[in-house]
């Protein structure tokens, strides 16, 4: 069986070259150039950077210090938030569960989910369960939903500019994405081993439409660039990396390409350190119907889903299969 990666024997295989950061001041100030800039970034490597995001720091610092809390506890206080068999909608994923698709091993990290609430009887409530929030940690709600609503309200300002790149109505994804099934993860890689069996995250792409990703303070986390090469992403301080989902690749015949990337183990003086990172999974409402964009299927570029149109749900469902969480 093959080691584990770590970031020292990926050293080789891996080449430096940073994306350049787009700034959301520009989102005001020209739009248009701002919209180019990111879809350029997009359409290059399937990932952006974002400097001066926005986002209110103490609702992330509160956020964060809430998940170390919850990760600390006692096993079996965590597990009692476990609710198998719901492919991790919501609440915790104990350790050693998700595993990347086609993967031998499974990623050495546990996670917490918190989605969209919605009204009593509101039709989507059948795809959307209800959260679970721990009594032991205060504010834990209040801080985690709230952090789910600004990367919310955020994802949603992106879609305007990849709408205005892909020469869309800026409006496209409103209600396309204004009740999606979206999930804020709460993720923590805990200290490595040595002889580890796995790493922390394996080659994957992601289900959904875009990711927003608030940085980790350890490193790990790489692209694979178009020339197969493994690129490194670590994103200026108070950055944020945005990456493009499977959804969003298949809407737009991969104009976007979702982009393969993982966490690597890391180098051995860094084993002893734990990893935390919170990525928004931003997701179309569930019956949205994914069938590629006219305006995106070219001669040079064919329709690679005809007669495949999928609704969101269903290609959620198939995925979480895939990847063990159902």
């Amino acid at each position: 069986m093959s080691s584990p990666l770590t970031a020292s024997s990926a050293e080789d295989q891996t080449k430096t070259r940073a994306i350049v950061p787009v700034s959301m001041q520009g989102y005001d100030a020209d739009f248009q150039a701002f919209a180019d800039a990111l879809g350029a970034s997009f359409a290059r490597y399937g990932f952006a950077v974002i400097s001066d995001h926005g986002l209110d720091q103490p609702t992330i610092d509160a956020a964060l210090a809430d998940a170390k809390a919850f990760f600390a506890l006692p096993e079996d206080v965590k597990r009692q938030y476990h609710q198998p068999g719901t492919g991790g909608a919501r609440g915790l994923t104990p350790f050693g569960v998700e595993a990347a698709k086609g993967a031998a091993a499974v990623d050495l990290k546990e996670f917490w989910h918190v989605g969209r609430e919605l009204p009593e009887g509101h039709p989507y409530r059948q795809y959307m369960r209800d959260n679970v929030w721990p009594t032991e940690i205060e504010g834990f709600q209040s801080h985690l939903y709230g952090m789910f609503d600004a990367l919310d309200q955020l994802g949603r300002k992106i879609l305007k500019a990849i709408a205005r790149y892909m020469k869309l109505g800026d409006d496209y994804f409103e209600d396309k994405v204004e009740l999606g099934n979206s999930v804020l993860r709460m993720l923590h890689y805990p200290p490595v081993p040595a002889d580890a069996p796995g790493v922390r995250a394996g080659a994957h792409e992601d289900i959904n439409v875009i990711t927003l990703l608030l940085g980790a303070e350890e490193a790990g986390l790489q692209l694979k660039d178009a020339d197969g090469e493994w690129l490194d992403i670590a994103p200026p301080p108070g950055a944020l990396v945005v990456n493009i989902g499977d959804m969003l690749q298949r809407l737009t015949n991969h104009v976007l390409p979702s982009t393969t990337h993982r966490v690597v183990n890391p180098a051995p003086e860094r084993r002893g350190f734990a990893r935390y990172s919170t990525p928004f999974f931003l997701h179309f409402n569930p019956d949205f119907p994914i069938e590629t964009l006219p305006s995106t299927i070219t001669p040079e570029n064919p329709d690679r889903y005809a007669g495949k149109t999928i609704l969101a749900e269903d290609f959620l469902m198939e995925r979480l299969k895939e990847i063990r969480l159902i």
